[in-house]
């Protein structure tokens, strides 16, 4: 039994003033005490700075200043996490207040895990909300994109010694990296089916055309460890899918 392990948690923000109180609040609130919070922020210029500061209290550590985009700062909160498990909520997105605590006590009941993950809230401009649930099919996990929900990621930090996210790829680096801890044991996955994360759509994926969409896809493939043949398969499978999709509409 492990017995309220750290949990780190890092936000990624770059002049995200308008909503990264709201991400702030949502991890400072939360049910489990035994948390590390970490803000890598990318040299902000629009009252992001007086935000954190503002929290400063509630911050374990915090740094400001350039970097090579999204994945690169991601990589640099892992380097300085001292977690079990780390999660990654970036700053246009919130935590329920019991995520952490759902968390932990997975890992309580799955300390042979590595990698727990749910559900998530996805959030509408005008304030809806939907459940996206975990979808479990392999074939379209290998084939089609992500279907796990990033966002509701943590990750042990034994995983992150060996593995770090490529900041080559603009918006696929987080698929390139769980398709490779899949590929590599997916029995080291632990689902808990609950919605404990709030994700605004408007992200960097989910405005990719799909040009760019089937060419990350396919480098993100590529990196993970699939064959050539396996490669194309899923680039005709994603075409299929539009074109059904066009004729269906």
């Amino acid at each position: 039994m492990i017995n309220h392990p750290l949990i780190s948690i890092i936000t990624v923000v770059y002049n995200g003033a308008k909503t990264l109180e709201q991400t702030i609040q949502s991890v400072i609130n939360q049910t489990y005490n035994n948390i590390e919070y970490i803000i890598i922020d990318g040299g902000s210029t629009d009252g992001t700075l007086d935000i954190i500061k503002k929290y400063e209290n509630h911050i374990s550590q915090w740094v400001s200043e350039p970097d090579k985009g999204l994945y690169d700062a991601m990589n640099k909160g892992i380097s300085k996490a001292n977690g079990e498990l780390i999660g990654m909520i970036n700053s246009d997105d919130w935590y329920e207040d019991n995520a952490v605590e759902l968390i932990a006590d997975a890992y309580q009941k799955h300390s042979e895990k590595r990698i727990f993950h749910g559900d998530r809230y996805d959030v509408l401009e005008n304030g809806s909300k939907s459940i996206r649930k975990f979808h479990p099919s392999k074939f379209k996990f290998l084939y089609y994109g992500m279907t796990y929900n990033h966002p509701s990621m943590f990750i042990h930090r034994d995983i992150y010694k060996k593995c770090f996210y490529n900041i080559n790829l603009k918006a696929l680096s987080d698929y390139e990296f769980v398709l490779k801890q899949f590929l590599k044991n997916k029995n080291s996955f632990h689902y808990v089916p609950v919605a404990y994360v709030n994700y605004r759509l408007d992200g960097i994926s989910g405005a990719m055309i799909l040009k760019d969409a089937i060419h990350e896809g396919f480098k993100a493939r590529k990196n993970a460890g699939f064959k050539l043949f396996q490669n194309l398969m899923s680039i005709f499978i994603r075409l299929a899918l539009v074109n059904l999709n066009k004729l269906l509409l």
